[in-house]
């Protein structure tokens, strides 16, 4: 049987042992707290929008040489 040591009389590498062993992981849980959108809130994007542009303004003009 262990004799019992309080912790501030512990070495400092018990101490540290200690520490580790009482540490956990989160997981698969995320901490941070999520907030649910009202569904009363206007929303500017609609659910069903596409970006249709190609990156260069509204329309790109492409200019056509031919080589006679």
């Amino acid at each position: 049987m262990k004799k019992f040591v309080p912790y501030e009389k512990l070495s400092k590498s018990k101490k540290r042992e200690l520490d580790r062993k009482k540490r956990v992981t989160w997981g698969n849980v995320n901490p941070v707290t999520q907030k649910v959108e009202s569904k009363k809130l206007y929303k500017r994007k609609s659910r069903n929008f596409t970006d249709y542009s190609d990156g260069f303004g509204t329309f790109t003009v492409f200019e056509i040489s031919f080589v006679c």
